[in-house]
């Protein structure tokens, strides 16, 4: 009699664990992704429920922006297509502009897609749009931008405010908090630019650290080359650099060595053609983190969503800055300059894409 209710009780315990619902910590998006505290909603497991085979679309605010984007694109692509389940993946380019990422949504979810990623051209570029998916029952998962509008069903946030002050904080050590600095900023309008600039602020409040010139790179490498250059002539006397991305960050460095002057202090971030300049010249610097592989956790989130998972409205991606250690162990000499860390891509497809010609 005993065995029997051993035998019985084991059955329920096991029939409980199967039954039981998957909770938002079950749920590993990304290394250094965690929920957010303090007044975060729960997406309800079994929500969003659906049987595979499924069908993700992801609306990009611009696949050619540079090479980072490019890279989500690639992550987002190889997560989808390793996962079996995933019979199709739809990505759609909105190219900038917020009308075609409007008509992008739009397109998707009369495709009746089962899940949407949103990167967004701008705060409200995507906002009712998102609303409408969400509302024909299609969960929306946001990154690489914040939005003004809570209507969507999990977000992955990381750059920001953190991502600038980890630079600015960066600076204002090295300079002792006195000192004068150029801006590169990013892409004028994106949320991510104006993010990343208030963390700047955030970091140089109380010092006396001052902006003596500020301007739009747009995160590439040939108008920050110009913008750089342009500065140097005007007044090379310029203590330190804040960089909003590592594209920039290069073009910088090079008009540096171009005058053959001296680098000053310079944020970077997780760019391999920026850490083999970094490890050869020597200069002072740091590595803000911004994994391309959000692609990856976009498709994470999409797919916990159908497989019925728990998960947590907001997640954050706040990691700490990388130092001159830490990219040796990342720096690939074999690959070109337009891959970035950390990567979830296979070492096929490393080579495939970023192998040096």
């Amino acid at each position: 009699m005993r065995r029997i209710i051993q035998s019985i009780a084991a059955a329920v315990i096991a029939t409980t664990m199967w039954c039981a619902p998957s909770f938002a910590d079950d749920v590993s998006l990304l290394d250094g992704v965690t929920a957010r505290g303090g007044d975060n909603p729960t997406v309800e497991a079994g929500k969003f429920k659906k049987d595979p085979p499924w069908v993700i679309g992801m609306s990009h605010f611009g696949v050619n922006a540079n090479t980072w984007t490019v890279q989500v694109a690639h992550e987002a692509e190889a997560a989808a297509a390793k996962d079996k389940r995933i019979a199709k993946f739809i990505l759609l380019d909105a190219g900038f502009d917020q009308k075609k990422q409007v008509a992008d949504i739009e397109d998707l979810i009369a495709q009746k897609v089962d899940a949407i990623i949103v990167q967004p051209v701008t705060s409200t570029s995507a906002d009712a749009s998102i609303a409408k998916a969400v509302a024909a029952g299609i969960p929306v998962i946001v990154h690489t931008g914040r939005i003004e509008s809570d209507a969507f069903t999990t977000e992955i946030q990381g750059g920001a405010e953190h991502f600038g002050k980890v630079m600015g904080d960066f600076l204002v050590k090295e300079l002792g908090g006195k000192g004068n600095i150029w801006v590169l900023r990013g892409l004028a309008g994106h949320p991510e630019d104006t993010n990343r600039y208030n963390g700047l602020l955030q970091a140089l409040k109380g010092t006396d650290v001052k902006i003596i010139a500020e301007e739009h790179g747009d995160w590439q490498y040939d108008k920050a080359k110009k913008l750089c250059e342009t500065l140097y002539l005007n007044n090379p006397e310029v203590d330190g650099i804040w960089s909003s991305g590592a594209d920039m960050t290069r073009a910088c460095v090079d008009v540096f060595k171009q005058f053959g002057a001296k680098i000053p202090p310079i944020t970077g971030e997780g760019n391999n053609g920026f850490f083999g300049q970094w490890i050869a010249d020597g200069f002072k610097s740091i590595s803000a983190e911004y994994s391309p592989a959000q692609g990856a956790a976009g498709i994470r989130a999409a797919v916990a969503l159908l497989e019925g998972k728990e998960l947590k409205k907001h997640y954050d991606y706040n990691p700490p800055g990388w130092d001159i250690e830490k990219v040796k162990k990342y720096y690939r000499d074999d690959l070109s300059a337009n891959v970035w860390w950390p990567s979830e891509l296979p070492e096929d497809k490393l080579k495939e894409f970023y192998a040096k010609k």
